[in-house]
């Protein structure tokens, strides 16, 4: 064994085993070949037990290998994820806060240490699970749906009255006078264009002593007079043209929206004004960056945001479409499956077998009424201008649907308002009673949403009526301190979906019955009573 050594030791290094073979045949040449056989025949004998346990081990180790490789493939590919997506969001808060010294601790600059709205390039989630084929299909069963509609509306058309023509009225009631209404939004917009920006400037101006209070002054008026535009304008035209209700949404939901824009941007802007006077720099926004944020679909002001590299204009049309199929959808659902049932029970007595009944046949349409809402406005609407301003964030909503509590529900239905809302309502409310009183706060965020959704129908309908107040303002808040998010499961998403439905079926009701009894029910002369009583308690036929 010792000679075998010494002779394998001569070969090359990393030999195959016909040189190694070669080499040791030529050394060995002296001795004698019946030795040469019988070493070779005891080679053999030794060598062949062991091909099988070392085949094994060497699967073994290639497995161990394979796995460890694996493993640290994804542990890199883990953290370069990790890198990618800590640089994409610290690299916008830089632009969203330029204003913000990073060593500031005055109490002005408290609300903008806590967490921030980060604007982020990313689709909405409908538009990925569009791509799955089994979503397309629930959204091809609503798409059915409507032909339906469409079909059953032509079908007793030409049987009841022989005409094959479809009948609109609800529609053309509900968007009449619409002409009026833009017009009487130009006015709205124009002041909210000119007027907090120029009173901006007026407090920036670089002057001292009585001129920058005089300044201040000026452009506190001019923000008053703004209000004032904003909130009586649209009131008046309203009251004294009568407009329908669908007239009164563009008009409502233009006056919140751009009441909210005006107080982000002064909200965002004027701390970094006052900083300017203080001597800590000069930073203003431009014109520009403040009429591009008008029209984006943000309540929070930013002076850039991430952009996407070019317009899709067939997606545009595609969710223009959209809204549009969904509003006449909304139609058809009022026209078939509300109308007929209200107006029939306005002619009868009041009992509570027909408050309850009422109730629960308007679950259905009033779910129905929630999805479309949803899909016409927070998904169609807002993206179709998403692309068009090429605005790169499009996470309007998360997935409310999957909500195992309404804390939840509250937070992932509109991401839009909620941003405006946590800002400015909440997390300032924190700053003003220093970080304490969470409870608070949380009930004056809801306080102010339950205000806001009351006037918004209030304005829509013509009457008070505080369904919605009674309903977002108590069991809501009730409903999201009880089914919080420490509740999870199936059970419980069953749950809040439960009670989503009788929620609108109590809504698509109670509202329905006071639309009828106040049209049925005229009054010679009314008092303030009687215009904050519910007139379907009293009208009787």
């Amino acid at each position: 064994m010792k000679e075998r050594r010494e002779q394998a030791a001569h070969c090359p290094p990393r030999p195959t085993m016909e040189s190694c073979g070669a080499h040791l045949r030529t050394q060995r040449r002296g001795v004698p070949e019946q030795e040469q056989e019988q070493e070779q025949h005891s080679t053999e004998r030794n060598t062949e037990p062991h091909r099988a346990p070392d085949l094994v081990q060497w699967t073994r180790h290639m497995e161990a290998v394979k796995r460890q490789l694996l493993e640290q493939a994804q542990g890199q590919l883990g953290e370069l994820l990790d890198w990618a997506m800590r640089e994409a969001i610290e690299s916008y808060p830089t632009q969203d806060r330029p204003f913000t010294p990073s060593n500031s601790k005055s109490k002005t600059q408290e609300p903008h240490l806590g967490k921030q709205k980060v604007f982020i390039i990313r689709k909405s989630l409908l538009d990925e699970l569009m791509e799955v084929q089994h979503f397309r299909t629930i959204y091809h069963m609503f798409v059915a749906g409507l032909c339906v509609f469409i079909i059953s509306t032509l079908a007793i058309d030409f049987i009841d009255e022989d005409r094959l023509v479809l009948e609109l009225d609800l529609l053309i009631f509900s968007f009449g006078q619409l002409p009026l209404a833009l017009v009487t939004w130009v006015p709205m917009f124009l002041s909210t264009l000119l007027v907090p920006y120029q009173a901006l400037r007026l407090c920036s101006r670089p002057q001292t002593g009585g001129l920058w209070t005089l300044g201040v002054a000026l452009g506190c008026v001019l923000l008053a007079a703004h209000a004032s535009v904003l909130c009586i304008l649209p009131v008046h035209v309203v009251l004294k043209h009568e407009l329908p209700p669908a007239s009164r949404c563009v008009l409502v939901f233009e006056q919140v929206r751009l009441l909210m824009k005006s107080y982000s941007f002064l909200r965002e802007t004027v701390p970094g004004t006052l900083r300017v006077k203080g001597g800590e720099g000069v930073w203003a926004p431009s014109f520009s960056s403040y009429l591009y944020f008008l029209f984006c679909p943000t309540l929070i002001y930013r002076e850039t945001y991430p952009r996407t590299s070019s317009i899709r204009w067939n997606y545009v049309a595609k969710n223009f479409a959209q809204a549009l199929c969904c509003v006449l959808y909304a139609c058809f659902i009022l026209g078939r499956l509300c109308v007929p049932l209200f107006a029939n029970m306005s002619q009868e007595p009041f009992s509570t077998r027909a408050l309850v009944l009422s109730i629960l046949h308007a679950t259905l349409p009033g779910i129905f009424m929630l999805l479309l809402i949803f899909f016409a406005f927070l998904h169609c609407w807002l993206n179709a201008f998403a692309e068009m301003l090429r605005f790169g964030d499009r996470m309007f909503y998360r997935d409310w649907w999957n909500s195992t509590s309404f804390s939840n529900y509250y937070r992932t239905w509109n991401v839009v308002v909620h941003d405006w809302l946590y800002s400015y309502v909440y997390q300032d409310g924190l700053w003003l009673l220093g970080g304490r009183a969470r409870g608070a706060a949380m009930m004056g965020v809801f306080l102010v949403s339950a205000v806001v959704h009351e006037y918004i129908f209030c304005f829509v309908l013509g009457f008070f009526y505080p369904v919605m107040l009674m309903l977002f303002l108590v069991f809501g808040g009730l409903l999201n301190f009880t089914m919080n998010d420490h509740h999870t499961g199936p059970a419980w998403n069953v749950l809040m979906w439960t009670l989503l439905f009788l929620g609108q079926g109590i809504q698509v009701s109670l509202y329905c019955q006071e639309w009828y009894a106040r049209r049925r029910c005229l009054l010679p002369q009314t008092t303030f009573w009687d215009l904050v009583t519910p007139r379907s308690w009293s009208c009787h036929p």
